[in-house]
Order: structure tokens, then C-alpha cells, then sequence
């Protein structure tokens, strides 16, 4: 998978804004105002994404392609080598990542539970959660 397939992904979710908070050197996909994905233009076989910390390990055991993030808290976040990871695995972690910010990490909770509806009803489900 190139960057623009993942960016194409990234942006076919419901509300995802991409913007540039850091500067011209990274783009940052944000759902609620949270960022829950990076990718940091010289190094754009990269994405950053959000991740339980037990489930951060986890993948990083499982895959050589899949690390601590670069300049985000490495507990929470991981980086996927995308041109190295099948697809499947890429789009899980984007969706884990997506769900995950919207249920710990948008405020108020009344939006939190409306983002949750509006996903909901577009079908996107968070399948890394039966994988735990």
C-alpha cells in the first residue's frame, strides 16, 4: 500500500479532517479535533497511529514493520511501515486507531457518542478489538 492509497483510506472514514498543525512537515488526520494519525512528510512510508498499550506490543512482536512511533509517546502510539504491511493489517490499525480516539479521546462525551452513532451507522466496526 502507497501513502496516497492510506491517505485515500484515511479520509473515506466519516468526519476525518487532514490538516497541518505541526507545520508543512506533517499532516495530521484528526476525528473530533484529536489526532488519531501522523505522517511525517520526509519519512512517507510511515503513518503514526494510536494504539492500546497492550496491543502495541503485541504488534510490534508480530511484525518487524511495525515500531514505537518516531515523536509521538511511544506507549500509545505506533508506527506502521506501510509498504511492508499487507493492507488489511494497515486499515485495521487506522480503524483501532479512529475508534479509539473517539472513545477516550473526544469532548464532551455527547460527541463522543454522536461520532460513535454516525460510524456506526457507516458500517465501520473496530475488528483489533476481537484480536486482544
Amino acid at each position: 500500500m502507497d501513502i496516497m492509497e492510506v491517505r485515500d483510506f484515511l479520509l473515506s472514514l466519516p468526519l476525518v479532517e487532514e490538516c497541518q498543525p505541526f507545520g508543512d512537515d506533517a499532516v495530521v488526520y484528526k476525528i473530533g479535533g484529536r489526532m488519531f494519525c501522523c505522517c511525517i512528510l520526509p519519512r512517507l512510508e510511515y503513518i503514526a497511529v494510536k494504539c492500546h498499550p497492550d496491543r502495541a506490543i503485541q504488534l510490534r512482536d508480530e511484525f518487524s514493520a511495525v515500531t514505537p512511533a518516531y515523536h509521538l509517546n511511544k506507549k500509545h502510539w505506533n508506527d506502521l511501515l506501510v509498504t511492508l504491511l499487507p493492507q488489511d493489517v494497515i486499515k485495521r490499525e487506522i480503524v483501532h486507531s479512529y475508534m479509539l480516539v473517539i472513545r477516550n479521546n473526544v469532548t464532551p462525551k455527547t460527541l463522543s457518542r454522536e461520532l460513535l452513532d454516525i460510524v456506526s451507522a457507516a458500517g465501520i466496526r473496530d475488528n483489533a478489538e476481537l484480536i486482544l
